[in-house]
């Protein structure tokens, strides 16, 4: 027998023993860290449901859940907002049935439209499920020239330019420099920028396993910056921004190189680009890097829904927002854009 329990975001006692359980289960990724619950509620007022089992007073899974529930775009309970992957990790089928029955419970009892998990494997043949995402993951060598060596010619050229260009890496204390490069690209894209305080807290919650990593050019402007986190011996390069003038300088190649590099000084194993849309820019410079697609398997239980989702800039009716996005001035893009995206998550 297991009792499902729920996560307290004031428990620091409960989240450590929810973290050691994240620590040492093989299929747990950094989004199921507790420290994201408090986020979640402080800075995007989302109401969440952590789901914890106990038997004989151990953690033996978790859930991590939250409800999404905007005007704009609906109301769901995910597993996880801002994350590629969560879903249940739990010690057995059984524990992890318990779990996903209690989030279906929730899902139902709340009135959310559906349930979505992200997993990086497929649990249930039978529920809908979109197939947007993929990932990229790869194993990084133990010798630095060994990497170099690795990315495929014409990418590795890229790189040569950068080192060639004088380009500077430098670990920055702050987000302020991060998010400046951020949200102009995201503004150039025509997407609403997370808040600044969203990556203020990343930093305080996770400490020295969030960094920021800025490349300067010799001059020492700010060209290119990435956020990473770090999980037990992967990294993974989350949130990046660059300036207009990173691209002819091969900043952001420059950048990814310096990333792995730096891994690699610190015996990190695993090298996470994260996930793309298919068939998109992104999807394109990660292929580049000699790295494969994995896909991701988004799973639902639909309640109040026809079909799945698709809350993304490949959709066809958010052609018109984006445009108009884009033509926002720049500080009025980011005083609305955390009101917009806390709903896409």
């Amino acid at each position: 027998m297991v009792n499902i329990r729920r996560l307290d975001s004031t428990d620091a006692a409960a989240a450590a023993r929810w973290d050691v359980f994240v620590s040492q289960q093989p299929q747990a990724t950094f989004f199921h860290r507790a420290g994201w619950q408090a986020i979640l509620e402080r800075v995007f007022n989302h109401t969440t449901h952590y789901l914890y089992a106990e038997r004989d007073g151990a953690v033996v899974g978790v859930l991590p859940l939250a409800q999404v529930k905007t005007l704009l775009f609906g109301h769901a309970l995910v597993s996880l907002p801002f994350a590629v992957y969560a879903g249940v990790v739990a010690d057995d089928e059984a524990t992890a049935a318990a779990l996903e029955q209690e989030a279906d419970r929730i899902g139902r009892a709340v009135g959310a439209q559906h349930l979505e998990l992200r997993q990086l494997s497929r649990k249930h043949a039978g529920w809908p499920r979109q197939d947007v995402y993929v990932t990229f993951r790869k194993q990084l060598l133990p010798d630095e020239e060994a990497n170099m060596l690795a990315i495929p010619r014409k990418q590795r050229a890229m790189v040569r330019k950068g080192i060639k260009n004088g380009l500077v890496s430098t670990y920055d204390e702050g987000v302020d420099r991060f998010f400046a490069l951020f949200a102009d690209n995201v503004h150039r894209h025509g997407t609403p920028a997370l808040p600044k305080r969203y990556f203020s807290a990343l930093r305080i919650a996770f400490g020295s396993d969030c960094d920021v990593l800025t490349i300067e050019s010799p001059d020492g402007k700010p060209l290119s910056s990435v956020l990473s986190f770090h999980f037990r011996n992967e990294i993974l390069p989350y949130y990046a921004g660059d300036d207009v003038a990173a691209r002819d300088l091969a900043a952001n190649d420059f950048k990814y190189w310096e990333l792995m590099r730096r891994a690699c000084a610190r015996g990190t194993e695993i090298f996470d680009y994260g996930r793309s849309k298919l068939g998109t820019g992104p999807y394109s410079f990660k292929k580049n890097w000699g790295f494969e697609p994995q896909p991701l398997h988004y799973e639902y239980r639909l309640y109040k829904r026809d079909s799945v989702p698709t809350n993304n800039p490949s959709n066809p009716k958010y052609r018109l927002m984006i445009e108009a996005w884009r033509r926002l001035p720049l500080p009025v893009a980011n005083w609305l854009g955390p009101f917009v995206v806390r709903g896409l998550g």
